[in-house]
């Protein structure tokens, strides 16, 4: 109850009041009485000569969704400097956030979820039904004589209308989940990469909806012999052909979205994905700019986040070193600012030019931001295409250095997991990864805060052969910034399924460090120290220049064609964020390129760094606390129903199935005191 009544709580509390009532005019819209009585009183009292009959739609949709991405900004400026909101422990067991569903084809969801995804398939239902029974109660003997048509052939035509809306209030959502930058998913507790299950489920929603409304719309053209209409591009209302377009280029996207199309041919998705701005350009020609409205929060904060991907692409950041480990994995360090603060379980995107100029994956931060302030580091294992030339590159040992571009870092605002009495790390083989980080901000927190207390943890961690094991010297940075791990209560237990005694290897882990370029620089925050408070300003004064231009246009130019008020709408979109978001970018540039202090790493080890070379204190202490077993797998059940703390966070990362048998024991009567939660962040 506390975290409601402080700052951040009334701010959430209010962009939740703010989010309801868009809600209820989504829910209003449909009804009749919206239609004939309080659409055009709206339309009236806001029509002018700049905005004529969209003023509604701005106010009614669009406003609203910028308030509250201002509001989430500054949500997590406040979350950001209130460490002591991030420590609080959980004094009992939340209901909604235990696992609700663990098969299915919505996978493992709480019940927060489960009720979110209910009530907007709910939403959904009432829009469209609601849409429909107007449409009907509006055929009439005397509408059918007008138009010449059959009765089922009008409610046809209405049908295949409807469907559209459905596909448009999809789509008017669809595109924040995926913002990577994003202020409003703050506000909810998720980050980009951990909402991407959203994205998907609505990407299904959107592309049923418009292939329906297509299909029934040829049909009726059919029996109607009106099939001409697929190549009419009408200079005002609907753009058919545009129209029939977008629908070609989703359903191409579409079906490259489908898991085993994606997890076999990984390249093809992604490039196909990017066709989603030939689908949202065509779908603008199509609707044109008054419906487009409807859509456009969410795609305009996503295009804002879009092109400061694109400035922080352009820069190549500083590779200092790279750890090659056993296992065909590999540990890369890149230089950052000291002033660049993330928090444990971010995400960046890393780009290797001589692998594949085009491509970005996203890897996990595993290093942590206070314990290495000049350093950022990635675990990547060899196992698809991209990672396999990649690690062939860097096993060739002849680079002095490698070309890298990175976007991010991007992360929870705050520290989740920080709020147990007692932590259960599980993990599968390079899932292991996520916990690197959380396990380093412990050990910075027990060694920088005497007062500190760090909780119980337990990493349970299942490897398929025992050269994997080397993926634990990661707990500790290559930088040796480590010199205590007395106060850490860490207890590892590793397990190595595929092979019963230890085997012997004769290979090294080896440390590359690369020879610094002079258009290398070290990775810094995209939008400066305050970065909340830039992306705040850029919101207001793009959507601000909007506005103004689009009033200027509309009112200079009112005779236009539909299609060509569309374009000019949409250059002063891409102008207006484009100008801000740069403005923006490069006066925080400015600010790091005059610092001159070099980022400076601490004494490199040798070269050909071997497994015992590494022994040090910390290491001693780190491998007092493992035990290592072979051809077993961990009994999860006996292993989290034995913790008897009040709250006990649960952890998971790895496989599919790893992450459903845990979400089981969960949501249990038996655990009570287990909060389960999903560090997958697969695509």
């Amino acid at each position: 109850m506390g975290s409601w009544l402080s700052a951040a709580g009334l701010v959430r509390m209010l962009s939740a009041a703010i989010f309801l009532g868009l809600v209820a005019v989504w829910m209003i819209v449909p009804t009749k009485r919206y239609r004939e009585e309080w659409r055009p009183k709206l339309r009236a009292d806001t029509n002018s000569t700049f905005y004529q009959t969209q003023g509604a739609n701005i106010i009614l949709f669009t406003v609203s969704v910028f308030v509250i991405s201002i509001l989430g900004c500054i949500y997590a400026i406040l979350q950001r400097s209130s460490s002591q909101n991030q420590r609080k422990r959980v004094k009992g067991g939340n209901f909604w956030k235990r696992p609700a569903l663990t098969t299915g084809p919505l996978g493992t969801i709480s019940w927060t979820e489960l009720a979110y995804f209910t009530m907007f398939i709910a939403l959904l239902v009432w829009h469209f039904s609601v849409y429909m029974s107007t449409s009907i109660s509006l055929i009439t003997p005397k509408s059918l004589a007008k138009s010449g048509e059959r009765r089922w052939e009008a409610k046809l035509e209405a049908t295949a209308f409807r469907f559209a809306f459905v596909g448009q209030l999809v789509v008017a959502f669809l595109f924040i989940p995926v913002t990577r930058f994003s202020s409003i998913l703050p506000l909810t507790g998720l980050t980009s990469e951990s909402s991407i299950k959203y994205h998907i489920w609505l990407g299904h929603i959107c592309m049923l909806s418009f292939t329906i409304h297509s299909l029934l719309y040829i049909v009726y053209w059919a029996y109607t012999d009106n099939i001409s209409e697929m190549l009419a591009w009408a200079r005002t209302g609907i753009a058919n052909v545009a129209g029939e377009l977008a629908l070609v280029f989703g359903l191409v996207l579409w079906a490259t979205t489908l898991q085993r199309v994606r997890r076999k041919m990984f390249e093809l998705f992604f490039y196909t994905h990017h066709l989603y701005t030939l689908f949202l350009f065509f779908y603008l020609l199509h609707v044109g700019i008054g419906y487009f409205f409807l859509i456009l929060p969410g795609l305009f904060l996503f295009m804002i986040d879009r092109f400061l991907r694109f400035l922080q692409s352009r820069s190549r950041v500083r590779l200092v070193s790279a750890r090659l480990l056993l296992g065909d994995t590999v540990e890369l360090n890149f230089a950052k600012s000291p002033s660049l603060q993330y928090n444990p379980l971010s995400m960046v995107f890393v780009n290797v030019p001589s692998v594949s100029k085009l491509q970005w994956h996203p890897f996990t931060v595993a290093s942590n931001s206070s314990l290495e302030p000049d350093t950022l580091s990635v675990v990547i294992k060899k196992e698809g295409s991209w990672t396999q030339k990649l690690h062939h590159i860097l096993d060739s040992g002849s680079l002095d250095r490698l070309e890298v571009a990175l976007e991010g870092p991007y992360g929870p605002v705050s520290n989740s997991f920080s709020s147990y009495d007692s932590l259960v790390l599980i993990s599968g083989g390079s899932g292991i990864v996520p916990f690197i980080s959380i396990i380093r901000e412990y050990i910075f927190l027990s060694s920088s805060t005497p007062d500190f207390t760090p909780p119980k943890i337990h990493l349970i961690c299942s490897f398929k052969t025992s050269a994997d094991l080397s993926m634990l010297d990661l707990l500790l940075p290559i930088s040796g910034a480590v010199s205590d791990l007395s106060r850490l209560n860490l207890r590892v237990d590793a397990f190595v399924t595929r092979e019963k005694t230890p085997v012997n290897n004769s290979q090294s882990i080896r440390a590359l460090w690369f020879k610094p370029h002079p258009s290398e620089e070290p990775l810094v925050p995209v939008l400066g120290r305050h970065g909340w408070a830039t992306l705040g300003a850029i919101i207001v004064f793009s959507f601000g220049a909007f506005i103004g231009l689009y009033g200027l246009m509309n009112s200079n130019y009112q005779n236009g064609s539909t299609s060509a008020k569309a374009l000019l709408s949409l250059l002063i979109i891409c102008g207006a964020i484009a100008v801000t978001s740069t403005i923006a970018f490069l006066l925080t540039k400015q600010r790091y390129t005059s610092d001159t202090r070099k980022v400076q790493i601490a004494v490199a080890p040798s070269p050909n760094l071997g497994e015992h070379e590494l022994e040090s204190v910390p290491q001693e202490s780190l491998a007092q606390s493992t035990v290592v077993s072979y051809g077993e797998r961990p009994d999860l059940k006996k292993i989290l129903l034995e913790k008897k703390a009040a709250t006990v966070g649960v952890l998971v990362s790895g496989p599919k199935e790893m992450r459903r048998q845990v979400a089981i024991i969960c949501s249990s009567t038996l655990g009570h005191n287990l909060h389960y939660e999903s560090m997958s962040f697969s695509w």
